[in-house]
């Protein structure tokens, strides 16, 4: 037994609040009272309604606690406890009842409340255990208890639905037991048994058979999807050279074609030409004349406006 662990069962019994200071010291040497009355405790802490029997006087009195304790700790906490190491009431005996001051230390430090100490007594106490009620802090971690709450949720629902499974198992074992009964009853014939064997062996022999012809047409449908997948491939390498020769022939056409395309630009550019020049309109200014004589021997003055239409006559 390691002084880690000792020492984590001391501060484990003053978290719990046992009523006596426990030091290391104490399981130097075997102490079956104060192991028996720590066990007691623990026990009563656990379940306060067990019945423990603290008579340790003779060693009868000490086997009957120790069997006693171990069954109650095996049926309350489902925890299994070396009955040899624990009579041994040395380092020994605190690795057992480690087990169960854990279980109920981390109960506590799960509780939302914070558990509270008594008093303590012996008179070898020291100023941080005398003369009043101890606390010990309390973390609540509400991530944790969400997850907890999520686990619980999921084993309720795993108690319901096996507690309906064996619901039903159990109305059908009136029906099954009588029939049970008969077959366990009835005096079993070398006969039937070994027409019952050769049947079996010949179901399992058929099975045989129809697996091993199914792996067999497996094979065959596998060779089969092989050679068509080769076939494809080899025709889409095919079909892949051809497109690349076919992009790099030019067709025979491509030169008419380039110089009719370009007779078509130079003519659609010079019909543009044309219909922006037709379409064009000049006004001249009016300009003054000089007056002409006429007939009557009077001066006219009129003025003269040219216009671009005339020169289309030209």
């Amino acid at each position: 037994m390691s002084y880690r662990d000792l020492r984590a069962f001391c501060e484990m019994m003053r978290g719990l609040g046992f009523p006596r200071l426990v030091s290391v010291e104490n399981f130097r040497n075997p102490n079956f009272p104060l192991v028996a009355e720590l066990m007691a405790w623990l026990v009563k802490r656990y379940d306060p309604d067990v019945d423990v029997p603290l008579d340790v006087d003779t060693e009868q009195d000490r086997v009957i606690f120790v069997r006693s304790v171990a069954q109650l700790v095996a049926e309350k906490a489902h925890v299994k406890i070396n009955t040899k190491r624990l009579y041994e009431a040395d380092g020994h005996a605190v690795k057992e009842m480690l087990k169960v001051a854990k279980l109920l230390y981390g109960a506590v430090k799960d509780s939302d409340g914070e558990p509270m100490g008594t008093e303590s007594g012996g008179g070898g106490g020291t100023s941080g255990t005398e003369g009043g009620a101890r606390e010990v802090p309390v973390m609540f971690d509400a991530q944790a208890k969400i997850s907890q709450l999520k686990r619980t949720r999921q084993l309720a629902t795993e108690i319901t639905v096996s507690g309906a499974k064996l619901y039903d198992l159990l109305g059908k074992e009136m029906h099954l037991r009588q029939a049970r009964n008969t077959a366990l009853g009835r005096q079993l014939e070398l006969a039937d048994v070994e027409n019952n064997l050769r049947r079996a062996v010949s179901q399992v022999e058929q099975e045989i058979r129809s697996t091993s012809d199914g792996v067999d047409n497996i094979a065959q449908e596998e060779a089969a999807w092989d050679s068509k997948i080769d076939k494809k491939r080899i025709e889409l390498d095919r079909v892949e050279k051809r497109l690349q020769t076919l992009r790099k022939v030019r067709p025979a056409f491509m030169d008419e074609y380039e110089k009719l395309e370009g007779e078509f630009k130079l003519a659609a550019e010079g019909d543009v030409v044309t219909s922006a020049i037709a379409g064009s309109t000049v006004v001249m200014p009016a300009t003054s004349v000089p007056p002409s004589r006429g007939n009557d021997g009077l001066e006219s003055s009129v003025p003269v406006q040219i216009d671009d239409d005339d020169d289309d006559d030209f």
